[in-house]
């Protein structure tokens, strides 16, 4: 049995992370309520924007922490297609839902299905994450833990779909992020508990590449983007006229505040 060490890299990686989950919840969120706003190219415009920015929200979250995990008595290396394959998976999963409550006919029914679609993304997303995984051993799961992962992703993705779409307002809007971002952090963290290695111990190469070679270049220029898009989003002007920049500079004030 291969001892695992998931804060390999102390206290940096998993507050790091939640901090990039929080972001782009944030701007994923605030751009599901614009899209509600919009209609026609406007609306599928900030529904994609939406979908990109959990998305890659989710799976920078991911391979952050993925950053601090170690098992000791093997290297781990990551396969690049399936590491690039989990982020196309992740947001393409996180688009249907986002895009079932965008087009949604109801309230109910945008927000329970977008919900599960979310969810089973952020789920999809984690576990091909963890298929790329190459390492001396063999992986497996504990079933009931891996089912309480995805029942946690599902549960929390509807929760903030709800904050987001049914109550309003910017101080909801912050804590929809935040549930969320801990809704992804705590699935994450529920389904590396679920994790069993058992070593097969040599000195034979592995392929694919290191966590630093790949993953960290690939979060950075994510991360940047989430960034930067959170500041586009906070200071472009509403097709509503309202002063909903304010809005979004006041959110983004709330989580630096709540992340400082």
């Amino acid at each position: 049995m291969g001892h695992m060490d998931h804060f390999s890299a102390g206290w940096v990686t998993p507050v790091l992370s939640y901090v990039m989950a929080c972001v782009g919840s944030a701007l994923g969120l605030r751009c599901t309520v614009r899209a509600l706003e919009s209609e026609g190219a406007s609306k599928r415009n900030w529904l994609v924007l939406a979908s990109v920015a959990i998305g890659s929200g989710i799976w920078t979250m991911h391979f952050v922490a993925m950053l601090g995990f170690a098992v000791h008595g093997t290297p781990i290396r990551y396969d690049v297609p399936l590491t690039v394959l989990s982020l196309l998976m992740s947001v393409g999963v996180v688009a249907a839902g986002v895009f079932t409550a965008g087009y949604g006919r109801s309230r109910v029914t945008s927000v329970v299905l977008g919900g599960l679609g979310t969810g089973l993304g952020v789920a999809a997303m984690h576990y091909t994450g963890m298929a790329a995984l190459n390492l001396h051993g063999a992986v497996s799961y504990d079933p009931a833990l891996v089912i309480a992962s995805v029942v946690i992703a599902v549960v929390a993705a509807t929760a903030a779909l709800t904050l987001t779409l049914v109550v309003r307002g910017p101080v909801l809007a912050a804590l929809a992020a935040l549930v969320m971002g801990l809704a992804v952090s705590s699935m994450h963290y529920t389904a590396m508990f679920a994790v069993r290695i058992s070593l097969d111990p040599s000195s034979a190469p592995l392929a694919g590449v290191t966590a630093t070679q790949f993953i960290f270049p690939l979060a950075v220029v994510l991360g940047s983007f989430l960034f930067l898009a959170s500041a586009y989003v906070a200071l472009s002007p509403t097709g509503a006229g309202r002063n909903d920049s304010a809005v979004a500079a006041e959110l983004l004030r709330e989580v630096e505040l709540t992340t400082a």
